[in-house]
């Protein structure tokens, strides 16, 4: 298939780009700036340049990728920022530079890519959401408030693109030693002198993070690569909305919160008459 994957140097890119060229793939990759060590080793993979808080930049981005590919099958959005700190550290501006990247930059690349699978009546888009878009957990705010956004955003781009034969899941890993953690940012209005009389701060809770991260090995980010491999290969309409990717034990507690939710959505759509659209019809 022809695949677009956004955030294809950082986090789980690299290794999301590995797997879908391995598996027979043709990719168009991007990153804001392409590294000047950067040289390209596979002829079915291609690095462009594209900043996903821009609409020009992802416009002018997207028709490169079809142009390259002549089309497009699937599109990954995997671009996506990290925080680690107080909430209140984080002014109203730098809340926009998250959900700019984890949200906003989402939808930008979905527009930009849905005439052409609209005109078609089928496509793929694939999200990488967190377990952290159904609980969370402290010092993530930002971060937790852009990934539940995103997971209602999805899960609305299902239901109204399944008449049109396009197909929106959600990959939702739990936490996974790569570079992400590396790039976490703090808030820009440092409000920690004020929380010092607590427990844990967020620098004690990110190294323990890191130190669990280390004692489990199984919790191997490869998995999260092979999952989006899967549910390409997955037949459409089979596809679920989405797949929970953890070896540390928080997955099978939100397993079972998205299969109440799944359960109370079914329930609320009978209700209203359009349960239909929880199917993926179309071309097939």
């Amino acid at each position: 298939m022809k695949i677009l994957l956004t955030g294809a140097l950082g986090g789980f890119g690299q290794l999301i780009s590995q797997a879908l060229l391995e598996a027979g793939h043709t990719v168009v990759g991007t990153t804001r700036k392409i590294p000047d060590t950067y040289l390209e080793k596979n002829s079915s993979f291609t690095l462009i340049e594209m900043d996903v808080t821009s609409d020009q930049s992802v416009q002018i981005s997207v028709a490169r990728a079809v142009s390259l590919m002549s089309g497009i099958d699937v599109v990954i959005n995997n671009a996506g920022q990290g925080v680690n700190d107080y909430l209140e550290s984080f002014t109203a501006e730098d809340l926009k530079s998250i959900f700019d990247v984890n949200v906003f930059g989402v939808q930008r690349v979905i527009r930009a890519v849905l005439p052409a699978f609209k005109e078609k009546q089928d496509g793929l888009i694939i999200n990488t959401s967190s377990l952290l878009g159904r609980l969370t957990v402290p010092f993530y705010g930002p971060y937790n408030a852009s990934k539940w956004a995103l997971e209602a955003l999805s899960e609305t781009y299902r239901y109204e693109l399944s008449g049109l034969g396009i197909d929106v899941c959600m990959i939702e890993p739990g936490g996974y030693p790569t570079s992400f953690i590396s790039n976490l940012v703090s808030g820009s209005n440092d409000q920690s002198s004020s929380y010092q009389h607590l427990t844990p701060t967020p620098d004690f809770f990110l190294e323990n993070f890191e130190a669990a991260l280390a004692s489990n090995p199984a919790q191997n980010p490869s998995d999260v690569a092979e999952a989006f491999i899967k549910l390409i290969d997955t037949e459409k309409g089979a596809r679920p909305m989405r797949t929970i990717v953890d070896k540390m034990g928080m997955g099978e507690h939100v397993e079972d919160l998205n299969e109440q939710h799944k359960n109370i959505t079914k329930g609320i759509f009978q209700a209203f008459h359009i349960d239909h659209m929880f199917e993926i019809k179309g071309n097939n």
